[in-house]
């Protein structure tokens, strides 16, 4: 747990994870078993897919409906090991043929959102269905039609169960992504605990606040200090980027996107290693070097506190301790943050103020 900031991670086990599928992935596996059904009669089960690396997974059917001029089927997304909210969710793909020279259009069903806002990668009005994902819908719909000397003019209708309850649990509400989830991915396959797909929300939370002319956002280590934080500035949810540990992915996205002003919040702990030079911020992968805040504390004239806080567990105990010797050490924090902040951004025309909390919410310091 940071010291400053009190949060719930899931952490990586240490044994071997397994791979899952992305959303995508079955939306499209879905999309070709109810298309084969609509053309043949017949739903193949299990159903298989190439992916964009050319991975050739196969998915079974967990359901299935065919009518005279429509076709469903449905598979339950595997996401592996990873703690993915859609994980063991029915994604459901309906198409039905259109009119010659209609082309392949795509719809959002229940469960999936609508984008409202520019910036994202898929136009205000159009279901929240990624390029690469509708690039691979739209290609087995292509192979399925040229192999039965039928014209490509199809609807798909990509559905989620319980998808508008899960997308609460997601960015898509401060994506302006209303109604449901995204169907995402860009190589098909889930990777557990991977950092990729956190980093893409963040940029896509930068794309966002641009087109909407934000001047200004907030990039916070977890809720405690993001309510601090957005409170303080009286910032709009969409100004607010869901940080986490990944300073270096917002900052390196803002170096050649700028936005006019950052704000970077965080406890104790997590900002001492964005002080340190640190751009990942998680636990497993930087640490808080003890003898660098004793360096820090003994330019704040505490080079008695030296051993003590080489000694110490944990960097809520150093705050502890020099807090009680009447030694800011949040404040130097805080201002070495920002300086590491402004040397990865390189001279962008980016604003930055920092700000230090502690597990309640408390200010302890702000760096501007």
């Amino acid at each position: 747990m940071s010291a400053g900031e009190s949060e719930i991670r899931v952490e990586k086990p240490a044994t071997a994870l397994r791979r899952g599928w992305t959303t995508g992935a079955c939306a499209t596996a879905a999309t070709k078993a109810a298309l084969t059904a609509l053309i043949s009669g017949d739903f193949p089960d299990p159903i298989q897919i190439t992916l964009p690396k050319g991975e050739t997974p196969s998915f079974a059917l967990a359901r299935e409906s065919l009518k005279e001029e429509r076709a469903m089927a449905g598979i339950i997304k595997d996401a592996g090991d990873d703690p993915d909210v859609t994980h063991g969710a029915l994604v459901m793909a309906s198409v039905r043929r259109l009119p010659y020279g209609a082309g392949i259009v795509f719809k959002a069903g229940t469960g999936v959102g609508t984008v409202t806002k520019a910036g994202l990668p898929v136009a205000v009005g159009e279901p929240a269905i990624n390029p690469v994902p509708r690039k691979m819908m739209s290609e087995v719909v292509a192979a399925l039609c040229a192999k039965h000397g039928i014209p490509a003019d199809v609807e798909i209708e990509i559905g989620i169960e319980n998808g508008a309850e899960l997308a609460l649990q997601t960015w898509n509400p401060r994506l302006g992504i209303i109604g449901g989830l995204s169907v995402l991915g860009t190589t098909g396959i889930v990777h557990p605990f991977s950092c990729s797909a956190w980093i893409h929300s963040i940029h896509r939370g930068i794309d966002v606040a641009r087109a909407e002319g934000f001047a200004h956002v907030l990039g916070a280590t977890g809720s405690t200090s993001e309510k601090t934080a957005q409170a303080f500035h009286n910032l709009s949810d969409i100004a607010c980027l869901d940080m986490g540990d990944f300073a270096g992915g917002l900052l390196k996205y803002l170096r050649v996107h700028p936005v006019p002003r950052l704000t970077i919040a965080g406890g104790f702990a997590k900002l001492t290693k964005l002080a340190q030079g640190a751009l990942d911020l998680h636990s497993g992968r930087s640490q808080v070097d003890m003898a660098w805040l004793a360096t820090q504390t003994e330019t704040l004239g505490g080079s008695h506190l030296k051993q003590q806080i080489l000694n110490a567990n944990t960097a809520l105990e150093v705050l502890e301790l020099t807090q009680d010797h009447g030694l800011d050490l949040a404040a130097a924090i805080a201002m070495a943050a920002r300086e590491t902040a402004l040397e990865t951004l390189r001279g962008a025309p980016v604003e930055v103020d920092v700000m230090v909390t502690n597990r309640i919410g408390k200010l302890l310091a702000h760096a501007r």
